[in-house]
């Protein structure tokens, strides 16, 4: 199954020069790369990054991630993806940009 995962373009560009990440300065804060799945991505875009259009959207395969990848209850109620570890590059399928348009970001074909 395939999860999401939003940069904003410096930490994409510094997760591609580097090889791994420990996410964005609230995965930092929280212990965890967050993810959201196809279904949640739009909301995650949304609540987080509604202004922002320099984005880029990336996509993992869960599955390959272990027991690294925890399901955990947040928004709602409803069960994220975690990651408890880098992430590291070879870990991306695909990566995309999320451009905004006037009624919010434009997702790739297929992800929603």
């Amino acid at each position: 199954m395939l999860i999401y995962k939003i940069f904003r373009r410096p930490e994409w560009d510094a997760f591609r020069t580097v090889g791994q990440t420990a996410g964005a300065p609230v995965d930092l804060a929280d212990g965890f790369i967050h993810f959201s799945t196809a279904a949640q991505v739009v909301e995650t875009a949304a609540k987080w990054f509604a202004a922002e259009s320099d984005l880029v959207l990336v996509a993992v395969n869960g599955d390959s991630l272990g027991p690294d990848l925890k399901w955990e209850p947040s928004r709602g109620g409803a069960l994220f993806p975690h990651l408890y570890r880098p992430l590291r590059l070879a870990d991306v399928v695909w990566d995309k940009s999320l451009p905004l348009g006037i009624s919010g970001h434009i997702f790739p074909e297929g992800v929603i």
